[in-house]
Protein backbone atom coordinates (compact mmCIF):
# COMPACT_ATOMS: atom_id res chain seq x y z
CA UNK A 1 0.00 0.00 0.00
CA UNK A 2 2.89 2.38 0.79
CA UNK A 3 4.19 1.95 -2.78
CA UNK A 4 0.80 3.05 -4.13
CA UNK A 5 1.00 6.22 -2.04
CA UNK A 6 4.56 6.93 -3.14
CA UNK A 7 3.49 6.43 -6.75
CA UNK A 8 0.70 8.95 -6.24
CA UNK A 9 3.13 11.53 -4.80
CA UNK A 10 5.40 11.04 -7.79
CA UNK A 11 2.49 11.47 -10.18
CA UNK A 12 1.40 14.67 -8.41
CA UNK A 13 4.92 16.08 -8.81
CA UNK A 14 5.00 15.12 -12.51
CA UNK A 15 1.51 16.58 -12.98
CA UNK A 16 2.55 19.87 -11.38
CA UNK A 17 5.71 20.15 -13.49
CA UNK A 18 3.70 19.36 -16.63
CA UNK A 19 1.17 22.12 -15.98
CA UNK A 20 3.64 25.03 -15.93
CA UNK A 21 6.05 26.33 -18.54
CA UNK A 22 8.79 27.06 -16.02
CA UNK A 23 10.64 24.97 -13.44
CA UNK A 24 9.38 24.59 -9.88
CA UNK A 25 11.56 24.68 -6.78
CA UNK A 26 11.71 22.14 -4.01
CA UNK A 27 9.90 24.56 -1.70
CA UNK A 28 7.14 25.25 -4.25
CA UNK A 29 6.46 21.56 -4.78
CA UNK A 30 6.67 20.70 -1.10
CA UNK A 31 4.54 23.67 -0.09
CA UNK A 32 1.65 22.33 -2.15
CA UNK A 33 2.00 18.67 -1.19
CA UNK A 34 2.64 19.29 2.52
CA UNK A 35 0.08 22.10 2.95
CA UNK A 36 -2.60 19.90 1.42
CA UNK A 37 -1.62 17.11 3.82
CA UNK A 38 -0.98 14.57 1.08
CA UNK A 39 2.18 13.28 2.79
CA UNK A 40 5.07 14.20 5.04
CA UNK A 41 8.39 15.76 4.07
CA UNK A 42 10.31 12.47 4.11
CA UNK A 43 7.94 10.78 1.66
CA UNK A 44 7.99 13.89 -0.51
CA UNK A 45 11.80 13.87 -0.59
CA UNK A 46 11.83 10.16 -1.41
CA UNK A 47 9.41 10.71 -4.30
CA UNK A 48 11.52 13.57 -5.73
CA UNK A 49 14.72 11.57 -5.33
CA UNK A 50 13.28 8.51 -7.06
CA UNK A 51 11.86 10.61 -9.92
CA UNK A 52 15.27 12.16 -10.47
CA UNK A 53 17.09 8.82 -10.22
CA UNK A 54 14.70 7.35 -12.80
CA UNK A 55 15.35 10.25 -15.20
CA UNK A 56 11.77 11.53 -15.09
CA UNK A 57 12.84 14.94 -13.79
CA UNK A 58 16.13 16.79 -13.60
CA UNK A 59 17.30 19.44 -11.20
CA UNK A 60 19.28 22.60 -11.57
CA UNK A 61 20.98 24.30 -8.64
CA UNK A 62 20.77 28.11 -8.65
CA UNK A 63 22.43 29.68 -5.63
CA UNK A 64 20.65 28.03 -2.69
CA UNK A 65 17.60 26.83 -4.62
CA UNK A 66 16.96 23.61 -6.51
CA UNK A 67 14.69 23.92 -9.54
CA UNK A 68 13.04 20.89 -11.15
CA UNK A 69 12.23 20.35 -14.80
CA UNK A 70 10.10 17.60 -16.34
CA UNK A 71 11.99 15.30 -18.74
CA UNK A 72 10.37 13.61 -21.73
CA UNK A 73 10.46 10.29 -19.85
CA UNK A 74 8.49 11.89 -17.02
CA UNK A 75 5.96 13.26 -19.50
CA UNK A 76 5.52 9.80 -21.00
CA UNK A 77 5.03 8.22 -17.56
CA UNK A 78 2.49 10.90 -16.65
CA UNK A 79 0.60 10.33 -19.90
CA UNK A 80 0.35 6.63 -19.07
CA UNK A 81 -0.65 6.96 -15.41
CA UNK A 82 -2.34 10.35 -15.03
CA UNK A 83 -5.67 8.56 -14.59
CA UNK A 84 -4.44 7.51 -11.12
CA UNK A 85 -4.60 11.14 -9.94
CA UNK A 86 -8.08 11.95 -8.68
CA UNK A 87 -9.97 14.92 -10.10
CA UNK A 88 -10.00 16.42 -6.58
CA UNK A 89 -6.19 16.43 -6.47
CA UNK A 90 -6.01 17.88 -9.99
CA UNK A 91 -8.45 20.61 -8.91
CA UNK A 92 -6.24 21.35 -5.90
CA UNK A 93 -3.24 21.73 -8.22
CA UNK A 94 -5.14 24.04 -10.59
CA UNK A 95 -6.39 26.14 -7.68
CA UNK A 96 -2.86 26.39 -6.24
CA UNK A 97 -1.51 27.55 -9.60
CA UNK A 98 -4.31 30.09 -10.03
CA UNK A 99 -3.51 31.63 -6.67
CA UNK A 100 0.26 31.44 -6.89
CA UNK A 101 1.16 31.51 -10.61
CA UNK A 102 2.78 34.95 -10.72
CA UNK A 103 4.61 34.39 -7.44
CA UNK A 104 5.78 30.94 -8.57
CA UNK A 105 7.00 32.25 -11.92
CA UNK A 106 8.80 35.23 -10.40
CA UNK A 107 10.53 33.01 -7.89
CA UNK A 108 12.20 30.93 -10.61
CA UNK A 109 12.48 33.44 -13.44
CA UNK A 110 14.04 36.25 -11.44
CA UNK A 111 17.19 35.11 -9.71
CA UNK A 112 20.71 36.11 -8.78
CA UNK A 113 23.78 34.10 -7.98
CA UNK A 114 27.46 34.78 -7.43
CA UNK A 115 30.76 32.98 -7.75
CA UNK A 116 34.42 33.76 -7.12
CA UNK A 117 35.98 35.79 -9.93
CA UNK A 118 39.51 36.98 -9.27
CA UNK A 119 41.37 36.90 -6.01
CA UNK A 120 39.11 38.43 -3.34
CA UNK A 121 36.47 39.43 -5.91
CA UNK A 122 33.09 37.96 -6.80
CA UNK A 123 31.01 38.00 -9.96
CA UNK A 124 27.30 38.55 -9.33
CA UNK A 125 24.92 37.45 -12.07
CA UNK A 126 21.39 38.87 -11.97
CA UNK A 127 18.91 37.37 -14.42
CA UNK A 128 15.32 37.88 -15.54
CA UNK A 129 13.74 35.20 -17.72
CA UNK A 130 10.36 35.14 -19.39
CA UNK A 131 9.06 31.78 -20.54
CA UNK A 132 12.60 30.44 -20.44
CA UNK A 133 14.06 33.24 -22.60
CA UNK A 134 16.57 35.67 -21.14
CA UNK A 135 15.19 39.21 -20.92
CA UNK A 136 18.04 40.65 -18.87
CA UNK A 137 21.34 39.22 -17.70
CA UNK A 138 23.67 41.52 -15.78
CA UNK A 139 27.08 40.60 -14.40
CA UNK A 140 28.66 42.81 -11.76
CA UNK A 141 32.11 42.39 -10.26
CA UNK A 142 32.21 43.24 -6.55
CA UNK A 143 35.06 43.20 -4.02
CA UNK A 144 33.43 41.22 -1.20
CA UNK A 145 31.20 38.24 -0.53
CA UNK A 146 29.02 40.49 1.66
CA UNK A 147 28.31 42.81 -1.28
CA UNK A 148 27.64 39.85 -3.56
CA UNK A 149 25.18 38.39 -1.05
CA UNK A 150 23.46 41.77 -0.55
CA UNK A 151 22.96 42.25 -4.31
CA UNK A 152 21.57 38.73 -4.69
CA UNK A 153 19.21 39.24 -1.76
CA UNK A 154 17.88 42.54 -3.17
CA UNK A 155 17.54 41.43 -6.80
CA UNK A 156 14.17 39.70 -6.42
CA UNK A 157 12.51 42.87 -5.07
CA UNK A 158 14.28 45.43 -7.26
CA UNK A 159 14.69 43.60 -10.56
CA UNK A 160 11.53 44.99 -12.15
CA UNK A 161 12.47 48.61 -11.34
CA UNK A 162 16.01 48.07 -12.63
CA UNK A 163 14.74 46.46 -15.83
CA UNK A 164 12.29 49.31 -16.46
CA UNK A 165 14.99 51.90 -15.75
CA UNK A 166 17.48 50.31 -18.16
CA UNK A 167 14.96 49.86 -20.94
CA UNK A 168 13.69 53.43 -20.44
CA UNK A 169 17.21 54.83 -20.58
CA UNK A 170 18.16 52.81 -23.65
CA UNK A 171 14.94 53.41 -25.57
CA UNK A 172 14.72 57.01 -24.45
CA UNK A 173 18.12 57.88 -25.85
CA UNK A 174 18.36 55.35 -28.69
CA UNK A 175 15.63 55.52 -31.34
CA UNK A 176 14.58 59.15 -30.88
CA UNK A 177 18.13 60.51 -31.12
CA UNK A 178 18.93 58.46 -34.21
CA UNK A 179 15.80 59.84 -35.92
CA UNK A 180 16.67 63.39 -34.93
CA UNK A 181 20.25 63.15 -36.21
CA UNK A 182 19.17 61.62 -39.52
CA UNK A 183 16.56 64.30 -40.13
CA UNK A 184 19.09 67.07 -39.45
CA UNK A 185 21.43 65.95 -42.25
Amino acid sequence: MADNHLTLYKLIILFMLDRVDFPLTTSQLSQFILDKGYTNYFNFQQAVSELEDAGFIHSEQIRNTTQYHLNSEGKEALDLFEYKISSAIKDDVYHYFEEEQIHLRNEVEVYATFYPAKRDEYMVQCTILERGETMLDIKINVPSIDQATMICDCWQDKSNDIYEYLVGQLWGSGPSNSNDSSSAS
